[in-house]
């Protein structure tokens, strides 16, 4: 009869993941054409046939848009670690949380495209012992694009296990109470440091396709919901903190109202002062730092606005552990 277990095989442990979308390995096109092509392949972002989508990715895209995005990430790239702000975001996200958690839980970091890949760490955790594994997707407003593409490539690769690890995915947090509560401070903080009053706030979320919005993704109404709570914790109307979306990809309807139109119709309206928060993002990006706080900046101030600033992102304020926290705590309920 064979024993029951290996003297080399680890068990017992619970482990938690840390899932955010991706970065390129380097600022540069060689960096940027694999990560952009893994990104811009997966079949929950660009839901067109391959047929159809694989020559325009392979023959124009990945020839064109490497150059660009490269351009975009080297502004804001940390020099000093030579890792992207996402990257080091998640990291120490994922190092803070291990420490406020203690020795209970095994916590680990990934990311969807590049590196590290959520295989190499499921079988790092796995190999390290984890019967158990909680997966959160750093996103707090689902959508199939985001979150479900996330835990698409999770059951991928329990497909390679032989022996699985049980698994939970994180439900949305858009409404959670210490997510608006962190926002609203993270709002109030930041202009209480700046020399002007903001005329406008910006909520800025990601885009999606309009289309995406219409077969039955609840991004859009995750994303309202996250705006109208946070007006209302920080006493605000729709007049005052306005919902928008930004980073629209391609000539098909994208949701509204834009981010980057709504700015420069503002500033062309007169209004000269203007605020933009990200909630969507848990962590500041290339699309935070670079798409809004540097050419949205620019935007702005060519069509006639004087003063502009961006929140930032919540990445690893005590406000955000806070809330991980309780969202770790939230999944791994009944495990611990």
């Amino acid at each position: 009869m064979l024993p029951n277990t290996h003297p080399d095989v680890q068990f017992g442990k619970t482990g938690l993941l840390l899932v955010n979308l991706g970065t390129p390995e380097s600022p540069d096109k060689k960096g940027l054409r694999p990560y952009l092509k893994q990104f811009l392949s997966d079949r929950r972002v660009i839901e067109a046939s391959p047929l159809i989508w694989q020559p325009i990715l392979r023959g124009i895209i990945l020839n064109t848009r490497p150059k660009k995005s490269a351009e975009a990430y080297a502004k804001i790239w940390r020099q000093e670690s030579n890792e992207s702000p996402l990257r080091y975001y998640t990291r120490v996200q994922a190092e803070k949380l291990q420490a406020q958690i203690g020795d209970g839980v095994l916590v680990d970091w990934a990311m969807r495209y590049g590196r590290p890949s959520i295989e190499e760490r499921l079988k790092a955790m796995k190999d390290a012992g984890c019967e158990r594994i909680a997966i959160i997707a750093l996103y707090p407003q689902y959508s199939a694009s985001t979150s479900a593409s996330v835990y698409d490539d999770v059951f991928r690769a329990l497909i390679k296990l032989r022996w699985q690890p049980a698994i939970r995915t994180a439900a949305p947090w858009h409404d959670h109470p210490a997510y608006i509560d962190a926002l609203a401070q993270s709002v109030n903080d930041h202009i209480a440091g700046l020399d002007f009053d903001p005329e406008v706030i910006i909520a800025s979320f990601h885009g999606l396709p309009q289309s995406y919005f219409e077969k039955g993704d609840p991004y859009h109404c995750h994303c309202a919901k996250t705006a109208r709570l946070l007006r209302e914790k920080l006493g605000m109307d729709a007049d005052k903190l306005r919902l928008t979306f930004q980073s629209r990809f391609g000539p098909t309807k994208w949701l509204e109202p834009y981010t980057d139109k709504t700015v420069i119709e503002l500033a062309e309206q007169g209004v000269k002062k203007v605020t933009v928060v990200t909630p969507g993002f848990i962590a500041d990006c290339v699309e935070t730092l670079e798409e809004i706080g540097i050419a949205l900046h620019e935007d702005f101030a060519e069509a006639g606005g004087t003063h502009f600033s961006t929140v930032p992102c919540l990445n690893d304020s005590a406000l955000s552990q806070n809330l991980l926290q309780l969202i770790a705590e939230r999944e791994l309920s009944g495990w611990l």
